[in-house]
């Protein structure tokens, strides 16, 4: 086979972009040549999400975009919104694989496979029953950073969501596997892996192994200097887990917790598994340990029968542990989830006025958790990227870092002085020692 073309468009989470990392290093041990989004291509996968409508249909339109630039190019679709609803990308112009999510790691062998033969759309694996497998996977395209899939699927079943029936049930590889993955991150070079799955914390599940003990091996490994737990939901997270990343030399105090309502009855709408003083605890825990802790949280605005009280109670308890930094999503119905016909929907300019309303307090949260670090000295991991002569990195704590761009520094933890935070939030910093 001549050397071809292949793009990919990753929408979504972490995890969509650790399996299309894997899937883009199998297309290049193939022969075909990576090129960007943008460019012309013989191949584009398209991995999807379907966590909103808006989801959905940026999806739709990335492939009439592909179609119309590249009019011979095979267009796969993978992902989330190809498992949930493979006939209407099927049925999309210029589409030729829509493949489920159990056999996303037969994407290359199906796109070599089609290679001539050209027809209607190819639908494969995309009813909830089949998914089964776990596909392994991790980036490789960042030069100091790696997205590691611990985990895969969900069994909480929570009412606004269709990730169950997008990714299966609950399910992992043995710890040991993961240990031999991180030894091959770390023999790339890369200093930092980031743990992520669907629900990482319930991992184990398949395996009989605890997620705490998959900490404690991956700390161990050599040529890994940092890891960060993505996300991990109130209810799994432990005190013995907590503990750990305190004493921990490598797992740096940065937690993405999701609390989705500051209201524990619109936490039972939702089916939570947690409620609002649960969460409290939960993050007093870790400020008791941790006080330099960076708290990313996940927030649902306008969740049937969430009124301004409830509304009120979620802004509160925000404020009152401190959160860093928001991830604010308005409530959008998922077919055949629960919360479709749930009473008392929000009216959407409600919801789109208490966006606005978190996003600004987001915004003050991140700058009051910026500026205590001012004039401090923390550790920075510095990337390769050179915007306008400057390099930037992360401090342990999550602290987005810049620095006059210096190659010697790259991929190197240096400790700055933390000088001024810019209207971006970016903190402008100087390099000791």
């Amino acid at each position: 086979m001549s050397e071809k073309r292949v793009s990919f468009h990753t929408l979504g989470c972490k995890l969509n972009f650790s399996e299309s990392s894997t899937l883009a290093r199998e297309f290049e041990q193939g022969g075909f040549v990576r090129v960007e989004p943008s460019e012309p291509t013989d191949v584009a996968v398209i991995n999807s999400c379907s966590v909103t409508e808006h989801a959905d249909k940026k999806c739709r339109n990335i492939i009439r975009k592909i179609h119309r630039r590249n009019p011979t190019a095979i267009i796969a679709v993978t992902g989330c919104y190809a498992q949930l609803k493979p006939n209407d990308i099927a049925a999309i112009e210029g589409v030729d694989i829509v493949l489920g999510n159990n056999d996303k790691g037969d994407l290359y062998r199906r796109v070599v496979e089609l290679s001539e033969k050209r027809g209607a759309a190819q639908v494969y694996s995309c009813t909830v029953d089949e998914i089964s497998r776990f596909f392994a996977a991790y980036s490789s395209g960042d030069r100091t950073r790696s997205f590691l899939k611990v985990q895969d699927g969900c069994d909480y079943k929570c009412a606004y969501c269709t990730i169950h029936y997008a990714r299966g049930s609950s399910r992992n590889m043995p710890i040991a596997d993961l240990v031999r993955e991180a030894e091959e991150i770390a023999a790339m070079g890369q200093r930092e892996i980031v743990i992520t799955g669907v629900n990482t914390g319930d991992f184990g599940r398949t395996t009989g192994e605890r997620f705490i003990d998959l900490l404690r091996a991956l700390d161990g490994v050599d040529g890994i200097d940092r890891y960060r737990i993505s996300s991990i939901e109130p209810n799994l997270i432990t005190d013995e887990i907590i503990e750990f990343c305190h004493s921990s030399k490598k797992f740096v105090p940065h937690f993405h917790i999701p609390l989705q309502s500051g209201s524990t009855r619109i936490l039972g709408l939702m089916r939570r598994r947690y409620t609002a003083e649960k969460y409290r605890e939960r993050i007093a825990k870790i400020r008791e340990l941790m006080p330099d802790a960076f708290l990313g949280v996940d927030v649902i605005v306008g969740f049937p029968g969430e009124g301004e009280e409830e509304f009120m109670e979620t802004y509160r308890l925000l404020e009152e542990v401190g959160a860093s930094y928001l991830h604010i999503f308005p409530f959008s119905e998922r077919p055949g989830t629960p919360a479709v016909a749930m009473p008392n929907k929000v009216q959407s300019r409600i919801s789109t006025e208490r966006v606005s309303r978190l996003e600004e307090l987001s915004d003050v949260l991140y700058k009051s958790f910026a500026t205590k670090y001012l004039g401090s000295e923390r550790e920075v991991l510095f990337e390769s990227t050179d915007r306008h002569g400057m390099m930037y990195g992360y401090t342990d704590n999550y602290l987005r870092v810049k620095c006059k761009y210096d190659t010697s520094k790259i991929n190197q933890i240096c400790m700055v002085r933390l000088v001024s935070l810019d209207a971006d939030g970016d903190i402008q910093a100087e390099i000791v020692g």
